[in-house]
């Protein structure tokens, strides 16, 4: 349990704060934590942004959600961390892609987890609420419920960052943009469908993009971020889960890793999709040699016809020839059974066109 003294110096800077804003880190993940943190928010109606892996902490609904941090700094969630004089960063490891980049004259934080922070150049908190996270939150709701504006001045922004993160999401070019895969998906898997991605560029964007409505649905990883974590993290999903749709996201280069492992799902017997998205390229990487004006160099392949591929293991495979094709695709293979390969290919353009002329856009505009 966090200390009184603690507690109430933390709940001292929130109430002197004018713009206090909260953020989950991947400790808030936690499934134990969810009905904790869903409870704080019901109390205290803060508005809340959360890490790449802390995505999915807390059950949508509430209207409090600004975004992922799906960036370091620049991007639309970032209007309203720049906006903020204090972050609440509750379970923030500082293993994770930094969420925003603290300096002097940014908000203050406080941290709030099982351990202590730990201090790196882009993370020193003014504050700690160290122990067992969901009775010290309970802790802190008591010390301020009823005590803070009903509506916090940040809420405003929500509305205007949302609509432009699904900014052509419904557009019918085929090969379909990231945008618009990450809307097909979200209405082929129920509220407690499992989503399990691997590494790659779409995981920026899943992050960015795909809206949680229950806790612990879209898991990721942001440390070492391996290539290849996404098929055998479903494959774990759907045995704990047999009663629940779940997905594994790869893309072509990640998948690749490690698909031998689909004869152990299809020998398991697990009931499971794998939506493949080709692009046959290191997209990521790609992406961040752009960034960079490196050359693009060394970073296509050729892939398999993934359909024999998925065969050849004993599962089941579809390759979508249509944007259209894309949700009921899905939702055919689960409704079959077993395991079963949706391949797709994707249009990466709009990695440079959102992710990097519009983020230059940004800056340029700071800098006048």
């Amino acid at each position: 349990m966090a200390h009184p003294a603690a507690l109430d110096r933390a709940a001292r800077m929130i109430l002197e704060a004018k713009r206090p804003l909260v953020m989950l880190g991947a400790g808030a993940s936690r499934p134990r934590l969810a009905a904790g943190l869903n409870g704080f928010f019901r109390r205290l109606r803060l508005p809340f942004f959360t890490t790449q892996m802390g995505k999915g902490s807390v059950a949508g609904g509430s209207n409090l959600y600004m975004g992922t941090a799906a960036l370091s700094e620049r991007d639309y969630v970032h209007d309203a961390i720049d906006r903020a004089d204090l972050i609440l960063a509750i379970g923030h490891d500082t293993i994770e892609k930094p969420p925003f980049l603290m300096g002097q004259g940014g908000p203050k934080v406080i941290h709030v987890g099982y351990t202590p922070a730990s201090v790196e150049q882009v993370y020193f908190p003014d504050a700690e609420v160290i122990g067992d996270v969901g009775p010290s939150l309970a802790l802190l709701a008591d010390r301020l419920e009823g005590r803070l504006p009903p509506e916090s001045p940040l809420l405003p922004l929500r509305e205007g960052i949302l609509d432009r993160i699904t900014d052509r999401d419904d557009e019918e070019r085929f090969p379909p943009t990231p945008q618009r895969i990450v809307r097909d998906v979200r209405r082929a898997m129920p509220e407690d469908g499992i989503v399990c991605l691997d590494n790659g560029m779409y995981k920026i964007w899943f992050a960015r993009n795909y809206r949680t409505r229950v806790a612990n649905t879209l898991l990721l990883d942001n440390a070492l971020a391996t290539m290849g974590a996404g098929l055998p993290s479903a494959m774990m999903a759907s045995m704990l889960h047999p009663e629940r749709r779940v997905m594994a996201v790869c893309g072509d280069g990640g998948f690749m890793m490690n698909s031998q492992e689909l004869e152990t799902a299809v020998r398991l017997k697990l009931n499971l999709v794998v939506l493949i998205l080709e692009d046959s390229a290191y997209g990521m990487i790609r992406w961040k040699q752009a960034v960079d004006n490196f050359a693009d160099w060394g970073l296509t392949f050729d892939n398999p016809d993934f359909v024999k591929y998925a065969e050849a293991y004993g599962a089941s495979g579809t390759r979508v020839e249509a944007t259209e094709e894309l949700t009921p695709a899905i939702d055919n293979a689960f409704k079959a059974g077993g395991v079963h390969l949706v391949v797709v290919p994707i249009d990466y353009s709009e990695n440079v066109r959102v992710l990097v002329d519009e983020l230059k856009s940004r800056q340029l505009a700071e800098v006048e």
